[in-house]
């Protein structure tokens, strides 16, 4: 047993690397080695003189299973991102900015902070760190340079804070995801979540902005930004979002009579009123398209993962992958995680999440740690390996959406270390005390 998932597990590991060799994208070398290694599973059984009649070379139940696995968080992903994006092209995003510029642009502590909630709000919303990027990234940006902060440091700003948007709640992909493969209810995440993020883009924003920025140009930075048009006001721009807190809340609350929309739908309602408060026409048909563009290898990579978890699971790789994580000893857990959770992150994206989070939750769960608040510093660790090799899938959309000129990894990477190490410390800090912070849960 333990040979057949070691070999599996060995077929899964250099099929992968083979793809990745060939110049095969992440999403299809995952999607690949995961065949692979259901032809392999498949073959040692028939090795095994198991009947051929029930042992086809290729599961194809199993992968068409698999692809479903995540079909409920990519709906979310889907619906999520437009509404945002219907909310940006309104002038949403720009009205919020520029009032926040023209209020504080002599307070320059305040102003970073907005800025530093303005970041946080679409990666919040829809999970994706990537999204923040896009409907926010260049516009903060552009703010920022007006401060007189260099490029490196700009672009440092938006990855942390897009980053640490896809950690906060109320949609922590990673929490969501453990969870699910734990049988534990996504219940009591919030405040753990909302506190490690705040810390994490706080000190980010305020490291890298620096004490030697200049005072805030008013003329300078409006003239930086999109003209709002003039019907665009405060009622507009926030009622999507409270019409959309209060239906979360309607269900939370009057739960025997509320009926469950699910949060698609309250996305897609959400939407419906940026359209009808717009005060201009929005290219609807357009917006979607390029939404469902620009997600697509976000939704591509949730599909694969499933695909991969799902053959792992068959062939007993995810268990013995499990195995080996529960029998390691709790200090060199500590000791590494906050080093092996990134790193896994930019290999794996999201797969890490149900492959290392599961049983590293059931580990902390029998040892008499807060499962919450552990799942919940991991959950946080691990979207700052977004910008690592071979995916660095929110690395590149700042990188190109900011138009970056520096080096990668001499620069960019280079000016992030100390944010991202400042999360890995209180990542690791919540994880080692988790019982002690368990009343966040309320």
């Amino acid at each position: 047993m333990f040979a057949h998932s070691g070999i599996v597990l060995l077929v899964i590991v250099a099929a992968f690397m083979v793809f990745k060799l060939t110049k095969f994208t992440t999403e299809l070398s995952m999607f690949f080695s995961a065949i692979v290694a259901a032809f392999a599973h498949s073959l040692l059984l028939r090795l095994a003189s198991e009947p051929r009649d029930i042992v086809p070379l290729i599961p194809i139940r199993h992968i068409v299973e698999g692809a479903f696995t995540y079909f409920d968080v990519c709906l979310i992903f889907l619906s999520a991102t437009f509404f945002m994006a219907l909310f940006r092209d309104s002038g949403g995003v720009a009205f919020i900015v520029r009032k926040i510029v023209t209020a504080f642009h002599a307070k320059r502590n305040l102003c970073l902070l907005f800025l530093t909630l303005v970041l946080l709000l679409p990666g919040a919303i829809t999970g994706s760190g990537a999204t923040t990027v896009l409907t926010v990234g260049a516009l903060v940006s552009s703010v920022l340079s007006s401060m007189g902060i260099d490029e490196t440091r700009r672009a440092g700003i938006i990855y942390m804070g897009a980053v640490m948007s896809a950690a906060a709640p109320p949609i922590n992909l990673w929490a969501m995801m453990a969870a699910a493969g734990a049988n534990m209810p996504y219940v009591g995440f919030a405040k753990p979540l909302l506190v490690l993020s705040l810390m994490g883009a706080l000190f980010s924003t305020y490291w890298l902005a620096g004490k030697g920025s200049k005072k805030l140009e008013l003329e300078e930075a409006l003239k930086m930004l999109p003209d709002v048009p003039s019907e665009q006001n405060w009622f507009r721009v926030g009622f999507p979002f409270v019409l959309l807190l209060a239906l979360i809340l309607a269900g939370r609350i009057w739960f025997f009579n509320m009926p469950v929309l699910g949060l698609p739908l309250l996305f897609m309602i959400a939407s419906f009123s940026v359209i009808l408060l717009s005060p201009k026409p929005l290219p609807i048909w357009q917006i979607a398209r390029s939404t469902v563009h620009s997600l697509l290898p976000l939704v591509g990579i949730m599909v694969v993962v499933g695909v991969l978890i799902q053959v792992m699971a068959l062939s007993g790789a995810r268990g013995l992958i499990s195995l080996l994580i529960v029998t390691l000893p709790l200090k060199m857990l500590y000791a590494t995680l906050f080093f092996i959770l990134p790193l896994s992150e930019g290999f794996l994206q999201y797969a890490v999440a149900p492959l290392i989070g599961v049983p590293l939750i059931m580990l902390f769960n029998m040892r008499g740690m807060d499962p919450i608040i552990a799942l919940s510093a991991m959950a946080v660790m691990w979207p700052i390996g977004d910008c690592l090799p071979p995916t660095a899938i929110v690395g590149r959309a700042t990188v190109i959406e900011l138009d970056y000129k520096g080096r990668y990894y001499g620069d960019f990477v280079k000016a992030c270390l100390i944010p991202m190490g400042f999360v890995a410390l209180i990542g690791t800090l919540f994880l080692i005390f988790s019982t002690n912070l368990s009343f966040l849960e309320v």
